[in-house]
């Protein structure tokens, strides 16, 4: 069950030639691949790429209807790994995955592939991750094409480019015999336009085709002699049929080339930003037109010479606009410069900041001072630094100086939050305990994983000492070990633990004899990227095989103490396992599996339910939970050791008291772990839980009547005798 439904959507993949297809990035690069007659499609979920694999599950039928074998990867390697379909035969493949963390789990697969080469275009689309929005380290896909010489394509972000962009990929990559990279950014992904649609293609050349008449090339496999001939054919022979196929097919593209003795060079996926940019700045409109010349880099690497000379040539001064850090096009156009003797003055990362993501505020700054160097541009008035403020109006067309209008960030009068668990997170019950067992028996090393469950490193749970990556929770901890006293704690999720944690964390545990404890939170999807079906997921899923127990696969590889939590909500049961695990005197890798189905796919299913049923005019219970003001202490344990968003504070009823009074808001879903929290805590009786009842029974309708009815006359009566008490 993922996050996002596209079975309306994808009905438009079966448009036609001429036809006008609309909608979201996503759909248009898998229209693009349907189109460019692919044999086979694979890929691993995670932003911001998701949906892409959430289009192509629903389009199942599309993709039969063409033959097309479609396959959720058990991992960024398999789905790499899945590419080597295109090696011996003329068959189209593309994969996609998250980068860069998804690009260096396949690095081995990739490295592979870029070394012995393609017969069929083989292509790799990843979702660029970068900037202040990521939720990984700040890398960029560039540095990983350059070292093994693959291609990589950053096309301007609008469809049709973006479109182009997929088909020519494939080309490239036979053309050349080199696996292709198309790095796709959040914003790209998920903008909006249309483009001219071509009719489906149906591979020539399938998958069964490959089975059923095998091909062996030697030249192909990474093995002494043939892999130390592979890289002097990647420079011989690959590298100058990229370039030529680069330069004949124009994927880079030149604007206004020859208007001023200035100019800007930029990569196509941050073009719409300088755009709007040198159009606030009054220098260019909003359908491209600019003022300054513009040389588009849709193909971030190899950089082409010739097409660099051209731009730079009879230039007093040229801008590099190149989004992350190391500078390495900027490197590489300073080397051509020099070597092909022009005089042009080249500006990068001098003027522009050094790292982080290039968006409209950060880019105006540095395009505004360049092109006041240079005389194209007035002296724009700003009473605030660029970078603390936020646009409000842009510049008219009527105005000649480039004035933009300001208003202060709102940094400076909200609070920070840090991100957190949703509200009625089943994860949050299990670090609650955590946090509750500390009291008794101190800290832990905590060694965290990524996934949802991340978010303990931050407040209020504080826990979480390191995270090494997807699924290295329990290898992460491999090493604290030696302790008579404590055991080192791993959380891994079931995400991780199908990725790649039962091999590197619990089979590597078992093979060391560790004896430390892991945590594994088994949630029912991998929540973290949208809600994907996994191996152990419980829901039915009709093209998957589900319901393989997580239990059952750590006693396959030799755990002998193996515990499971079936409700974390349960907060005593949580409390004592873990108690027990950090305490017992058994000798070797202890597993406790925490189960609960993830709060946001419940309430996508229950809502369904919900509405099904009340259409249908049955009756419809939700639980919600509330606190009796007049009884809430304003200790706020419930809040400390749980950080609800649905739990909040407001005014204490109570004149003689002015400590503040905990409060459930409207979004509280009834997990009930407030009330669990504030028991486990201080036996806190404030807690009630209520029933909302839609489409009652008769009974319960007449005896809520009689009950407000009884209530209001013993508020009556309570009111009387108050207004006799003197003072």
């Amino acid at each position: 069950m993922a996050e996002r439904s596209f079975l309306k959507e994808v009905k438009k993949l079966r448009m036609g030639e001429g036809e006008v297809f609309s909608g979201e990035g996503i759909l248009a690069v898998t229209k693009a691949l349907l189109e460019s007659g692919v044999s086979y499609v694979a890929g691993y979920q995670g932003a911001p790429i998701s949906h892409l694999m959430d289009v192509l599950s629903d389009a199942k039928e599309v993709l039969q209807e063409h033959g097309i074998y479609f396959e959720n990867s058990a991992s960024e390697a398999t789905a790499a790994a899945t590419l080597a379909a295109s090696v011996n035969y003329p068959m189209r493949g593309a994969v996609t995955f998250k980068a860069t963390v998804g690009t260096n789990v396949a690095s081995d697969a990739l490295a592979n592939l870029a070394s012995g080469g393609v017969l069929g275009g083989a292509l790799i689309i990843v979702g660029e991750d970068y900037g202040e929005g990521s939720s990984i380290m700040q890398e960029r896909s560039l540095a990983f094409a350059m070292k093994s010489q693959i291609w990589l394509l950053d096309p301007r972000p609008n469809l049709p480019c973006m479109v182009k962009a997929v088909k020519q990929a494939f080309e490239l990559s036979e053309a050349s015999n080199t696996p292709v990279m198309l790095q796709m950014r959040i914003r790209t992904c998920h903008l909006h336009g249309q483009f001219t649609a071509s009719d489906n293609r149906t591979a020539d050349f399938k998958t069964g085709d490959a089975v059923d008449n095998p091909v062996r090339d030697l030249d192909r496999i990474v093995l002494p002699p043939a892999s130390f001939q592979h890289e002097q054919e990647k420079v011989q022979k690959r590298w100058p049929a990229a370039v030529e196929f680069i330069k004949s097919h124009s994927l880079n593209e030149f604007f206004s080339e020859n208007l001023a003795d200035i100019g800007i060079i930029v990569q196509g996926g941050v073009y719409n930003t300088l755009l709007r940019v040198l159009k606030n700045l009054g220098l260019a409109d909003v359908f491209g037109e600019s003022q300054i010349p513009i040389y588009v880099m849709n193909v971030a690497y190899p950089v082409i010479d010739d097409e660099v000379e051209r731009f730079c040539q009879g230039k007093s001064a040229v801008l590099m606009v190149e989004e992350g850090q190391p500078n390495f096009t900027e490197q590489n156009i300073s080397m051509i410069l020099r070597q092909k003797n022009l005089t042009a003055r080249l500006h990068g990362k001098d003027i522009l900041p050094l790292a982080g993501e290039y968006n409209s505020e950060r880019l105006f700054e540095g395009v505004s001072d360049f092109l006041q160097r240079y005389g194209c541009l007035e002296k724009a008035e700003k009473s605030i630094p660029v970078a603390d403020l936020i646009p409000v109006t842009a510049v008219s067309e009527t105005e000649s100086a480039a004035v933009v209008q300001y208003e202060p960030s709102l940094a400076d009068s909200v609070h920070q939050r840090p991100p957190g668990f949703c509200t009625g997170c089943p994860e949050r019950p299990i670090f609650t305990a955590m946090k509750l067992v500390e009291r008794e028996l101190g800290s832990h090393h905590v060694s965290a994983d990524i996934g949802c469950h991340l978010f303990s490193i931050l407040p209020p749970f504080n826990l979480g000492n390191t995270t090494m990556g997807y699924g290295l929770g329990a290898a992460g901890a491999a090493a604290m070990v030696g302790s008579e006293k404590k055991r080192a704690i791993a959380v891994m999720g079931d995400g991780g633990f199908w990725h790649n944690g039962l091999t590197s964390g619990i089979a590597n545990a078992v093979f060391n004899k560790s004896d430390n404890l892991t945590i594994i939170v088994d949630n029912s999807y991998s929540a973290a990227t949208g809600g994907q079906d996994l191996l152990s997921s419980t829901a039915k899923n009709d093209s998957r095989s589900t319901g393989h127990e997580i239990s059952t696969a750590v006693k396959s590889v030799g755990v002998k103490w193996v515990r499971t939590v079936t409700h974390t909500y349960d907060l005593k049961s949580m409390i004592r396992e873990i108690r027990e695990a950090l305490t017992t005197g058994f000798k070797g890798p202890k597993v406790l599996i925490a189960q609960s189905e993830c709060m946001l796919n419940k309430q996508r299913r229950l809502k369904r339910e919900s509405r099904s049923a009340l259409d249908e005019g049955k009756r419809v219970v939700r639980e919600r939970f509330g606190v009796d003001a007049d009884t809430c202490t304003g200790d706020h344990s419930c809040i400390r050791l749980s950080g609800c968003p649905s739990l909040s504070i407001k005014a204490n009823p109570d004149p003689l008291r002015q400590d503040p009074v905990a409060t459930v808001i409207e979004s509280c879903v009834g997990c009930g772990l407030c009330g669990e929290v504030s028991h486990a805590a201080v036996l806190c009786p404030s807690f009630y839980r209520v029933n909302v009842v839609s489409n009652p029974r008769w009974l319960e309708r007449y005896l809520f009547r009689m009950s407000v009815k009884i209530i209001s006359l013993l508020q009556r009566v309570a009111d009387r005798r108050r207004s006799r008490l003197t003072f």
